[in-house]
């Protein structure tokens, strides 16, 4: 994978993967403002396996906010999600709450630089792959990387948080 690729498309996501010396990818796209689903978008548009490309949701648990990185092939757990983080529910967040919380906006949402991190978990299938797509911290920019990076910048845990659905989270 290539260092920085494209890092003038600079966002807090693609800084803070710069700042730790990640190699990352950027995949720029247009996007579609009439798109339904804007990881599925990203997937089509770039021509990638909508199993690599992940989705990051903001979920509320006990409270605190939390953030999910799923394939956009599936949907979040939202039982499984709170189990991982120790808890009994958890429901998906306000949107303004989490467009506060991480200082972007929906369908921009990265794990990577957000305003103030949250607890993180990322879906197991991650680990199989050896490079994952998440937002890049806008519509219309998705960021490459390895999951162990994503991971370890995040300080995610991981677990099995998704199901094979054709949900629109």
């Amino acid at each position: 994978m290539a260092r920085n690729k494209g890092a003038a498309q600079g966002t807090p996501a693609t800084a803070a993967l710069a700042a730790a010396g990640v190699p990352f990818v950027l995949h720029p796209y247009t996007h579609d403002p009439a798109a339904a689903s804007y990881g599925l978008e990203a997937a089509e548009v770039l021509g990638i396996d909508p199993s690599r490309v992940f989705k990051t949701l903001m979920v509320e648990v006990e409270g605190r906010l939390a953030v999910g990185i799923v394939p956009v092939s599936g949907t979040l757990d939202l039982k499984a999600f709170a189990a991982a983080l120790g808890a009994k529910k958890a429901a998906m967040a306000d949107p303004a709450a989490a467009q506060r919380r991480t200082g972007y906006v929906l369908g921009g949402i990265s794990p990577l630089g957000q305003r103030l991190p949250s607890p993180t978990v990322l879906d197991t299938s991650a680990l199989a792959l050896d490079s994952l797509l998440v937002s890049g911290g806008r519509r219309g920019l998705d960021i490459e990387l390895a999951p162990a990076d994503l991971v370890r910048l995040t300080n995610a845990v991981t677990a099995p948080i998704s199901s094979l659905a054709s949900g629109r989270q």
